[in-house]
């Protein structure tokens, strides 16, 4: 009987370990784009999971109305398709940085170790 509790015992322990690591930070992120989207209003800059950045120039039920330049070109999106508000840039997170550096460094170093040739040996 030992042998057949302590296997439930883990097989409890691993399915709280993997909600608390997968599920619960999953929605928690769903729960905070949602709110995000229903808190849009107009004059907000947006960019879309397209890419388009716009500033909002109408809010419907479940729709957005966009501006998109100078031009007042005009573009209709679902409220879904907002991935963020403001500008999003390509610059990645401060941690992937960090090791992209460390990257770097390494063939730098290793080109320094090269020795360079004089005139003299040249000819």
């Amino acid at each position: 009987m030992e042998q057949g509790t302590s296997m439930i015992v883990m097989i409890v322990l691993m399915f709280a370990l993997m909600y608390f690591m997968m599920i619960r930070p999953e929605n928690k992120r769903k729960k905070k784009a949602q709110e995000m989207r229903d808190s849009l209003k107009k004059g907000d800059v947006i960019t879309s999971i397209g890419g388009i950045v716009g500033k909002i120039a109408h809010v419907n039920k479940d729709t957005i109305i966009i501006e998109t330049s100078e031009d007042r070109v005009r573009m209709e999106l679902t409220k879904w398709a907002v991935s963020s508000v403001g500008v999003q840039t390509g610059e990645q997170p401060e941690e992937s940085k960090k090791g992209e550096k460390k990257a770097e460094e390494a063939p730098a170093e290793e080109t320094a170790e090269i020795p360079e040739t004089t005139e003299a040996e040249e000819k």
